[in-house]
């Protein structure tokens, strides 16, 4: 996969606006765009808008990526 900074319109903190990155395959298909704000991460596939991106809170991100298998 590629990623890149599709906005960088923000200062050294995230805030609510947040980042958003581009995320394409190694061919360079666009595959969707990922956001992070200051308390969540948006997954956008495809064209699909933030409003209605799938989303998951910073603690509930935390507690999924340290869960044991």
């Amino acid at each position: 996969m590629k990623v890149f900074i599709k906005d960088f319109a923000i200062g050294m903190e995230v805030k609510t606006r947040g980042i958003e990155f581009e995320v394409k395959t190694p061919s360079g298909e666009f595959v969707g765009d990922l956001i992070v704000t200051s308390t969540q991460f948006i997954w956008c596939e495809g064209k699909t808008t933030r409003e209605h991106g799938k989303s998951i809170s910073l603690p509930a991100f935390r507690k999924f990526m340290t869960k044991d298998d």
